[in-house]
Order: structure tokens, then sequence, then C-alpha cells
């Protein structure tokens, strides 16, 4: 335990990463360390205090469109975001979460791909390139039809179910929908009680400010939540296609069972 503890003094990597360096080391700690920072590992983790705003969100469709999976990989900068190590990285962790469906972000980071762990493989690529890299979230949502959609170059990425098959037009026109207006609920029963409550509030603030008479106030902010729903509830949405039908005309009898929008480093 002495040896693993100077180890991560002198590097910075964790527990599991020190024990096999000095395993594989014969328990030479100079050589363990030569090991690590060959992998890449005590350089990353040197890097952890270090923000990680830029990288890419990816996405995916199973093969008959029923399933869909996204993820959102960081890195430092725009310009390592873009290169292409870093766009083949992702392209594989998105392919093991649509291989694997990991559990969580734990999982999927002990999850292997190609001879080692997926958080080997991002600690390499760290090591080699220069920056701190990470997983910041993942996704997995399963419908009727999934539609998936990347937006601003995957800067956001929008996966979205509906409870009806083979409607992977209409499942994409709403997936387009929710990346541009980015609703915060599905149906106007979704929203908070207390949600409710503060933008009546505010409403009535503004009213009385305004000077309109106290006997009309109630009747005025019941009139203006229906704006407030268009604006953060999904099928009360004007179509960013066609602004004379809301979201909910569309989809006729379709539902939208749950839609996950991610926006980069947000």
């Amino acid at each position: 335990m002495e040896l693993i503890k100077k180890l991560r003094e002198r590097t910075g990597a964790g527990m599991v990463d020190c024990q096999r360096a000095l395993k594989e080391a014969d328990n030479d700690l100079d050589k363990a360390v030569e090991i690590l920072r060959k992998k890449g590992i005590a350089k990353a983790a040197k890097r952890g205090d270090r923000e990680t705003n830029e990288g890419v969100i990816k996405l995916a469709l199973n093969e008959n469109g029923t399933e869909g999976y996204i993820v959102e990989l960081n890195s430092e900068t725009d310009f390592v975001s873009r290169n292409e190590k870093f766009q083949e990285m992702a392209d594989l962790i998105l392919e093991t979460i649509k291989t694997k469906k990991p559990a969580d972000l734990e999982a999927l980071l002990s999850s292997e791909a190609e001879g080692s762990t997926i958080k080997e493989i991002i600690d390499t690529l760290s090591g080699t390139i220069g920056e701190k890299m990470g997983i910041k979230n993942f996704a997995i949502l399963n419908g009727e039809t999934v539609a998936i959609y990347s937006h601003l170059g995957g800067k956001i990425g929008v996966l979205v179910a509906l409870d009806q098959a083979d409607k992977k037009d209409l499942a994409y026109e709403v997936a387009m929908q929710i990346a541009a207006a980015s609703p915060r609920y599905i149906y106007p029963s979704e929203v908070k009680a207390e949600d409710l409550e503060k933008e009546k509030e505010i409403y009535k603030e503004q009213l009385l400010k305004e000077g309109k008479p106290e006997a009309m106030i109630d009747k005025i902010v019941e009139g203006k939540m229906g704006k407030y729903y268009s604006e953060v509830c999904l099928v009360e949405q004007e179509s960013i296609k066609d602004d004379k039908k809301k979201i909910k005309d569309l989809l006729g009898e379709a539902k939208v069972i749950k839609f996950i929008r991610f926006t980069l480093a947000n």
C-alpha cells in the first residue's frame, strides 16, 4: 500500500491504475511512473482541475429505429474537439453504449473496447494530445419510434420517443423542434405547481406596476399562462416549420413518451 500511495502522489493517477502499473513493473516505482506516463494516465490525472467546456455530442439509432443513444464527450478546447482522433474516440464510445448498454457512467468507463477500457482509451488520448477529456453524460431512449437530431455541428443533440410505430418523419420533426425551442416539459400537466405559482406571481407584479385594476388581474394572469405553456411545453409550442400549427396538431393521435436534450458543456 505504501508503494501505491507514493505512486499516486507522484502521478495523480487512480488507485486501480497504480496497482496495475506496479504489478507490470514488478513493484519498481520509477518504472511504474514511466508506465503510467506512457499510457498518458499520469499526465491526464494532473489535469483534473481544468475545465472541459468544449467537445462533441454524438447520436445513433438501432437498425429498426426503436432505440436511440446519445453521449457528450468533453475536451478543453474546440480545436481538440475537431481533432480526428477525438472524433473517432467519440464514435467508439457511442458504439460501446449501443452494443453494451451500460447502466451508468461507471459501467461505461469500465466497459471494454478494442482491448482496453473506455477510461483507459480516454486517458491515453488525453495524455497524447495534452488536454483533459471526459464523458459528461450519456443516455439510451426506447420507444415505438425514436428519432435523433444533431444541431450546430454536435453542440446540441436530441433524442425523442413516440408511442406509435413507423412515425420516422414526424419524430424527426419533433426532434428538430426540441433542439430549436428547448422545451422544459412535454405536457402542461407536467409543470410543477411551484413553477406555476412563481410565474403567476411574476405576472401579477408586472400587471400591478402597469396600473391594471386588481379586480381584473387574476383573469388577465390566467390568460397569460397560455403564453407560458407555449414557451415551456413541447406540445403547446408553435411548430418552427409552420407557425400556424402547434406541435400537438402535428402529433395527432401520437404521443411523445420522452425526450432528452443535451447542450454542450451545459
